[in-house]
């Protein structure tokens, strides 16, 4: 790690998330045998996993490395190395260097994931990972087709001097922390825990459909920005999972289309472009009938 010099070859040799995909489906195997008892034994109030809501997830998540994998590695990767042979920054691979990409990561990802929430193009690409109404490991495989909405938050570590190659290990391990978050199994954690780190608890409350759960706990690994950005929610009622306006398929060319298309249609029945624009940059719930008192609301999409 002494010599990393941020090449394309670099970056992929460094992603770790294609050699945790056999961890990941054992621990999926692992979690639904549980489930599954526990279904036979009680009634239990856990959502557990159906085999097409199972199916899609999958299907999402290997869409998510098929599909856009060109435009990952040649327009993102290879920004990004352009990006640090331009800037005159380089914080080197020491502990400096390390806490910057970690943290800084995590800090960037906070503002991006609420970005996604809160506006409606962004949305379009995320809804994808909030349209099951299960809650299970499968659930963190359900990514979006569209890399790209993030990478501007990427860039700006590179401009502060990041290493491309480090910057993608601390995107996946970012990834992989938040892979364990996404079950029923685990409950709350001790206090000083849930205070500072992103937890099943309140990652659940992140995927809730409930009213108060909207837009809520968008941390990866920590919590704590939500805490001091005000968007904290703790688990209280059970949760509803799924989105307010489900996609009702389990196909996974459908729910990875589902938002463009109803934006499309939102569009094309405006009369005025500035109704359009503000359909692509306001959240999800805008409507130009809105009362003005009303445009400062949540947006709608659940999460």
């Amino acid at each position: 790690m002494e010599h990393l010099r941020g090449s394309l070859a670099d970056m992929a040799e460094v992603d770790l998330i294609l050699y945790a995909v056999p961890a990941f489906v054992l621990l999926m195997v692992v979690e639904a045998v549980v489930l599954g008892r526990e279904a036979r034994t009680d009634a239990g109030d856990r959502a557990g996993y159906t085999v097409e809501d199972t199916l899609a997830s999958l299907g999402m998540g290997l869409g998510s490395l098929v599909v856009p994998v060109a435009i990952t590695t040649v327009l993102g990767l290879g920004g990004y190395v352009l990006l640090w042979n331009a800037t005159p920054l380089d914080l080197g691979t020491g502990w400096l260097a390390w806490t910057v990409a970690l943290l800084g990561k995590d800090f960037l990802f906070y503002w991006y994931h609420r970005a996604e929430h809160e506006i409606r193009l962004l949305w379009a690409s995320h809804v994808v990972h909030h349209s099951s109404e299960r809650y299970n490991l499968s659930t963190a495989l359900r990514q979006p087709w569209t890399p790209l909405t993030e990478w501007p938050f990427g860039a700006v570590l590179i401009l502060l001097g990041v290493n491309p190659v480090l910057y993608v290990l601390a995107t996946s391990i970012n990834l992989l922390y938040q892979f364990w978050i996404h079950t029923e199994l685990v409950g709350k954690l001790p206090r000083p825990v849930e205070y500072v780190f992103n937890t099943p608890s309140q990652h659940r409350v992140h995927h809730g459909r409930n009213p108060q759960y909207l837009d809520k706990n968008y941390g990866g690994v920590l919590i704590l920005f939500d805490r001091l950005f005000g968007t904290f929610e703790p688990e209280v009622e059970p949760v509803r999972y799924g989105i307010t306006k489900p996609v009702a398929s389990f196909n996974p060319l459908r729910i990875a289309a589902a938002e463009y298309v109803a934006i499309a249609r939102d569009v094309r029945a405006d009369r005025r472009w500035s109704h359009r624009l503000a359909r692509l940059v306001r959240g999800p719930g805008w409507s130009p009938a809105q009362a003005p008192s009303t445009l400062a609301q949540p947006a709608t999409a659940a999460g």
